[in-house]
């Protein structure tokens, strides 16, 4: 009797242990999965930005030909300009992800100061406002605009486009900011006034510093939103060969396929995306470990 009640526990033992081990196995699959899911594109065209095909997916061998060209702005091969349409979407992109970027991380920093000093309800409600843009589709944010600026009579271009990109981009900095506000000690600001700084003086030699990771990180997320943008950017573009990066490809593909330059287009961006993370992290992992000591 005791024997088999000693199998029996034994037996038990081993079906959750090989239960367990089946359970791990098949998270990690399903972790591995999604990972290539992912990041599976993103290295097939990292992979073929070093051939010179015009064709994705045709190996014509190793050269670095594409990206001679893309910084040329010429193909030695065939003599012939890269598309000039190209250079001037990547310019907009950049000019309007930098000014968008730039006003939404001051835009979104005042309104986090003022959203933690508001009382309890009042920053509940303000709070829940703040949230609908991010949750919004990106197509009902663009139409809304782009009736905004109809009705206004406003001729849509630049200005349009880097107005629409500072109202989605600067929610997402709001939300960057307001953990470090609730982190830093509340009593440092009004020590600030009591030893005779200026509430502007406060601002920026107390609140500032300590809010700086926050809104590096809200800044770098509100560039990445802003290049990546494509449907607020088509509504708001307006007629007049105002292009940006995602509007372009949109119109490239339209045509039968894509510029080859935009492969190692996008392997640059990626690249840099991925660097400004890694530094990013190493800092708040120092900044951490500097806390703890």
């Amino acid at each position: 009797m005791i024997e088999q009640k000693l199998s029996s526990a034994q037996e038990e033992a081993r079906r959750r242990r090989h239960a367990l081990i089946a359970k791990r196995i098949g998270g990690q699959a399903y972790l591995w999965l999604l990972l290539i899911v992912l990041y599976a594109p993103i290295v097939l065209i990292f992979i073929f930005s070093f051939t010179q095909s015009k064709v994705f997916g045709n190996w014509t061998g190793f050269t670095f030909q594409l990206y001679g060209n893309l910084f040329t702005g010429y193909d030695s091969t065939t003599h012939v300009r890269v598309d000039p349409n190209l250079y001037r979407a990547i310019f907009y992109t950049v000019a309007i992800a930098i000014g968008a970027a730039t006003i939404a991380t001051l835009l979104g920093t005042l309104a986090a100061i003022g959203l933690y000093n508001m009382r309890s309800k009042a920053r509940k409600t303000v709070t829940f406002l703040n949230s609908i843009p991010m949750i919004n589709p990106d197509i009902l944010t663009g139409i809304s605009l782009f009736l905004l600026f109809v009705f206004l009579g406003i001729s849509r271009g630049y200005v349009t486009v880097l107005i629409a990109h500072v109202v989605f981009c600067t929610p997402y900095v709001v939300l960057s900011v307001m953990p470090r506000l609730t982190q830093m000690n509340p009593n440092t600001y009004e020590a600030a006034l009591d030893l005779g700084a200026t509430p502007a003086q406060a601002l920026r030699k107390v609140l500032l510093p300590e809010l700086r990771p926050g809104m590096v990180s809200g800044f770098i997320l509100a560039l990445t939103l802003s290049i990546d943008d494509f449907g607020v950017t088509f509504f708001t573009k307006g007629s007049n060969g105002l292009e940006t990066l995602s509007t372009f490809i949109y119109a490239d593909a339209r045509k039968g396929g894509l510029t080859p330059e935009l492969r190692p287009l996008f392997s640059l961006i990626f690249l840099t995306i991925l660097v400004l993370l890694i530094i990013m992290n190493i800092r708040t992992n120092k900044q951490i470990n500097n806390q703890k000591k």
